[in-house]
């Protein structure tokens, strides 16, 4: 097992990832395009989601295939980025087949990263567009960007995150923008929570600390406003719709790894889970080998948005424990 050739969810063939960052506002967007489709699943752990489309991945529905799934700060005024993905979208001519046109499939959820930033901006229909239209099956940049731009978790520096697993016969990846009200590390020894499921070149530099406490201005978590942890996994690995979203369900275990705790009744974490493979389904083992390294590639993924993340709307979890 080693990462892919990038470390990041654009391994997965036939997926490319575009982003929208503002920066003065603190927000942004990431969107997950499979144009050629992908069998889609989703688990909602949280309890405070704010999703679109997502009774359409349920197995029984109609639709077996998404073109987009979207990933964005704005909370409920985030939903608006899908718009414009699905305007993308029809201008590219795909979607489900309807007469003589087509209904884009897009599906998506928000985070809360409200008032971190300018306060009357929040990620739109032009800014699920722009993200569609740069999106690119090329590396990922990490921290602060897209809905990790304003992201806080538990009273450290959020971020966007990535990573990716080559394993025999199949490649799993994960994007994740990670705001989360548990904290990402071990206040006792400021350990990463993630730390054992890392390779060398996940964290460059990071190391156990020598931790003596946090700082005099560190606040800790905070109030429970608002956070959630929003994910995706994706397989080349071919995927009935109920298989995705027992992949989904299997990768939450990568929020508790990493976070803690998660799911809490002031996080609305989801999950998505999507395979671009096309041909016969796995075998019941072969899907729990899968959802067993899609936890782990989570749980990666949420520790790089962390370690890779700088200071601004709060400290950077480097600062904190001295690295």
């Amino acid at each position: 097992m080693k990462p892919g050739e990038k470390n990041a969810l654009t391994d997965v063939r036939g997926l490319e990832v575009g982003l929208f960052t503002d920066l003065e506002a603190a927000t942004g967007c990431a969107v997950v395009l499979a144009r050629g489709g992908a069998v889609a699943g989703v688990s909602l752990a949280g309890h405070a989601p704010g999703s679109r489309e997502t009774d359409l991945l349920r197995p029984e529905a109609l639709v077996q295939e998404v073109q987009a799934v979207f990933l964005t700060g704005g909370s409920a005024y985030g939903l608006a980025v899908g718009e414009g993905v699905a305007r993308f979208l029809e201008e590219e001519g795909l979607g489900f087949p309807v007469g003589r046109g087509v209904v884009p499939i897009v599906s998506g959820a928000v985070l809360f990263d409200l008032f971190r930033g300018q306060r009357d901006r929040r990620p739109d229909r032009e800014a699920g567009y722009q993200a569609a239209r740069s999106a690119s099956a090329g590396p990922l940049p990490l921290g602060n960007h897209g809905p990790g731009t304003g992201a806080v978790a538990g009273g450290v520096k959020g971020g966007l995150g990535t990573a990716s697993l080559v394993l025999e016969g199949f490649t799993v990846g994960a994007l994740a923008a990670v705001n989360s009200f548990g904290r990402p590390f071990d206040p006792r020894t400021g350990r990463l929570y993630a730390e054992p499921f890392l390779f060398p070149e996940d964290c460059p530099g990071y190391r156990p600390p020598e931790y003596q406490g946090p700082p005099e201005d560190y606040r800790g978590p905070g109030a429970p406003l608002g956070q959630t942890t929003l994910a995706l996994v994706a397989t080349d690995l071919p995927l009935t719709k109920a298989q995705a979203s027992a992949l989904a369900r299997m990768a939450q275990a990568g929020m508790a790894r990493a976070l803690r705790p998660a799911f809490t009744l002031f996080d609305g974490d989801i999950v998505f889970a999507l395979s671009t493979g096309k041909g016969e389904a796995p075998d019941p083992f072969t899907l729990t080998r899968l959802g067993a390294a899609a936890a782990d590639v989570l749980a990666r993924a949420i520790a790089r948005a962390v370690w890779h993340a700088e200071g601004g709307v709060a400290p950077s979890y480097r600062e904190v424990v001295g690295l």
